[in-house]
């Protein structure tokens, strides 16, 4: 997008919005894209990961250095979505349970979440609390759908759905050193829809995050994306955001899935969608809950 794209408006939200383009343009081009304020436990957990001799012990080491993320990931494990019945009450079982793709996910989640308590970002409390509420329902409603409908890994789906809006927070967040853009809500919109892709490709990439859900965060608003086999976790993704959009709305839903290829994938149709929501309703409340929401 160019500052020559974005809608009609007053000449200085116009302004705004072409400095504003400029900016992201920079910072996309300067290849060190990272989220303002993001909690360094998160990176601690990334980088402990990637370590190919990685152990229990190294991972129990960090997580546990920081005890609100420990108590985080002591409520996921004992979550409906990963509990067997019998509750873990140590931090070594509940690792050992979620596995380290979740915890990874756990990580991330828990910082994302912590981002609207920063000083620097005070202001921003409503639409980040907004945005986040609506990623851990995506993540929590992928995780369903790939477990119940896919081949696809559950963990990696929820890791997924929580970074869908990553490019949009990022956005937010930069956006609050340009106030004249949340005047005029149409042209931020647009500068979100147009710039959200490429800002999370360029977060996604720069933490070293696995190519195949930058994949699915590129594509899930391509509703007509074609491929051969089975659902993949882009198409989790797509199914996953459709539901969350329209689950106030049930009667709406398979009108609003008419077309969309990722669903034929799935063979999902109007019983589908009701079945699902009202069976997981549940476990989606209390994934979410455990996400931070």
């Amino acid at each position: 997008m160019t500052a020559t794209q974005t809608q009609p408006g007053s000449a200085s939200s116009n302004k705004a919005a072409f400095e504003f383009v400029q900016f992201l343009a920079q910072e996309l081009s300067s290849g060190k894209v990272e989220l303002p304020s993001f909690p360094d436990i998160a990176i601690k957990v990334r980088k402990v990961l990637a370590n190919d001799n990685v152990n229990l012990d190294m991972v129990l080491r960090v997580v546990g250095s920081e005890p609100t993320l420990a108590a985080r990931l002591l409520q996921i494990a004992n979550s409906a979505a990963l509990s067997n019945g019998t509750p873990v009450h140590d931090l070594r079982n509940a690792v050992q349970r979620m596995g380290l793709n979740m915890v990874r996910s756990a990580s991330i989640a828990f910082a994302m979440s912590q981002m609207k308590k920063a000083h620097d970002l005070r202001g921003l409390e409503v639409p980040m609390a907004a945005l986040w509420q609506r990623c851990t329902a995506v993540a929590a409603m992928a995780h369903v759908v790939a477990r119940r409908l896919t081949k696809v890994n559950p963990d990696t789906a929820l890791l997924a759905g929580l970074l869908h809006g990553v490019g949009e927070l990022y956005i937010l967040t930069r956006a609050n050193r340009h106030p004249a853009l949340f005047a005029d809500r149409p042209i931020y919109d647009t500068i979100v829809r147009d710039w959200h892709v490429s800002v999370a490709q360029a977060l996604l990439e720069n933490w070293e995050i696995a190519e195949d859900i930058v994949r699915a965060v590129s594509e899930f608003e391509d509703l007509d994306r074609r491929h051969t086999g089975p659902a993949d976790l882009s198409d989790v993704l797509t199914v996953a955001h459709l539901m969350v959009s329209y689950q106030d709305y049930p009667e709406s839903i398979e009108l609003n899935m008419q077309g969309v290829s990722a669903r034929h994938r799935m063979a999902m149709d109007g019983t589908s969608y009701s079945n699902l929501i009202l069976e997981s309703k549940d476990e989606i409340k209390e994934l979410q809950q455990a996400l931070g929401a």
